[in-house]
């Protein structure tokens, strides 16, 4: 009865845009456009979408397939199709890893609340020092950043709380086309400025002299991370998909929007850039510190239009955040719910006071308390960030290939790629074989290169 009962997304729509939702976020609009600009651009770009084909795609059917056969949260998922042997500690780390991400995930996005208000009150507004000085102050501040952490939490509790279909689908389905519009419209300024031409060029024109292993492995890190693979995400929302949903075409439409997501992405960044001179090469202080003086100077002719751009920049990045917030805190909240049997409400709150606990601490180490927070030289805010990111995504995404390739029963596996035989299923077996070889050797090798072993 349970099961019958159990909440689904209403329709292609509502998964779409969800799950899309979930992949869609400051790995795109932030993460995408400094690798691009540090790998060569317009060859990073292709390697990328051959990589999400290779990996993306397969790991997110994967995950698909273990969350709709499961009907549960991640935890559970993956209990169920393993039959309780050893193979559900993938579940619970997934679950962890998702949890744990939640908690410094949030204190970005609540960076970005921040500087949606600095525009407002003109606060962005001096030479790049300024800048730098203005984000140095500010992230390391022992109230500012905690409380736009919370408000993020805060915002993501109320559309969690409501379910699934009144909550997560209704809010996507505003979100994403929101961020869609936003984003087009700054791509569309950026586009028109004097010298545009040479950063569209930058991310079009590829040079496959600059093709070496670092931009190929940079290329498959990023189309694992990008599409929220091993986060407990994708897995979590396949559990509320309808019997008929297809799981091969939700994958690969989810791909492409979140592949078109990041160029765009690029294509607002770049232009701007190159029209003013700044090295596209600017990395993860791109748009705290690089981005908001270049649209200062692009836009100096009309102060005016640098000054929306800017407050629509960060209103976007703040979406994307949002959107992404919203699945790794359903997630734990799924699993809460679930597996403690207490009422959605009541697992949201959980998962809300808990994360705004690690968020205040992971703020709190980058500088507003000294050193006290800091271990072996690294902040607790990049100890949370290297740990989930450089070990837990890895081994999740790694050990779920193994557990769907190599241990589920092909039928099972075939069942639900096929919906049960009412599909072709013509890919069924290109797909097993990137699941069982490509995609293991995929992120062992991205394991490897981020501790510089290959």
């Amino acid at each position: 009865m349970a099961k019958l009962e159990r909440a689904n997304f209403s329709g292609k729509l509502g998964v779409i845009l969800a799950t899309a939702g979930s992949a869609v976020g400051l790995g795109n609009v932030w993460r995408f456009p400094y690798m691009a600009g540090e790998n060569g651009g317009a060859v990073f770009i292709l390697i990328y979408v051959v990589c999400v084909l290779l990996l993306g795609i397969p790991c997110m059917i994967s995950e698909f397939i273990i969350g709709r056969h499961g009907q549960a949260n991640t935890a559970r998922a993956f209990r169920k199709l393993s039959g309780g042997s050893p193979w559900t500690f993938i579940g619970y780390l997934g679950v962890l890893t998702g949890f744990l991400i939640t908690g410094y995930y949030a204190v970005v996005a609540g960076w970005c609340l921040q500087y949606i208000w600095a525009s407002l009150i003109g606060q962005m507004n001096g030479d790049p020092a300024y800048f730098q000085q203005y984000f140095a102050e500010f992230s390391s501040a022992p109230v500012k950043p905690i409380f736009w952490t919370v408000i993020i939490l805060g915002i993501t509790y109320l559309i969690i709380e409501h379910g699934v279909r009144d909550g997560i689908e209704r809010a996507s389905k505003l979100l994403m086309p929101t961020l869609f519009l936003l984003l087009l419209v700054i791509v569309g300024a950026s586009c028109m400025l004097p010298g545009a031409d040479k950063g569209i060029e930058f991310l079009f024109k590829p040079d496959f002299t600059a093709i070496n292993s670092d931009v190929f492995l940079a290329a498959l890190g990023q189309s694992f991370y990008s599409l929220s693979i091993a986060m407990g995400c994708i897995c979590t929302y396949a559990s509320y998909f309808a019997k008929s949903t297809k799981l091969t075409n939700s994958a690969v439409q989810i791909g492409i929007i979140d592949s078109v997501v990041a160029i765009l992405a690029g294509l607002m960044i770049f232009p701007a850039a190159f029209s003013v001179g700044v090295n596209p090469d600017s990395g993860p202080s791109l748009i705290f510190i690089t981005l908001p003086n270049v649209f200062q100077q692009a836009f100096s002719a009309v102060p005016a239009v640098g000054y929306v751009i800017a407050l629509l920049f960060f209103l976007l990045l703040s979406l994307a955040a949002l959107t992404s917030l919203i699945s790794l805190h359903e997630v734990s909240t799924a699993f809460f719910h679930e597996e403690l049997m207490i009422t959605r409400k009541k697992a949201a709150l959980i998962v809300t006071v808990s994360t705004c606990v690690i968020g205040a601490v992971c703020s709190l180490s980058l500088g507003a308390v000294g050193h006290s927070l800091e271990f072996f030289g690294k902040s607790l805010f990049d100890w949370f960030d290297f740990v989930t990111g450089q070990i837990f995504l890895p081994v999740v995404g790694f050990l779920t290939c193994i557990f769907i390739g190599w241990f589920v029963p092909h039928k099972i596996v075939r069942d639900e790629f096929t919906n049960w035989g009412t599909l072709r299923g013509r890919f069924f077996h290109l797909y097993l074989f990137l699941v069982k070889y490509v995609c293991p050797v995929c992120i062992l090798f991205i394991f490897l290169h981020q501790f510089g072993l290959i």
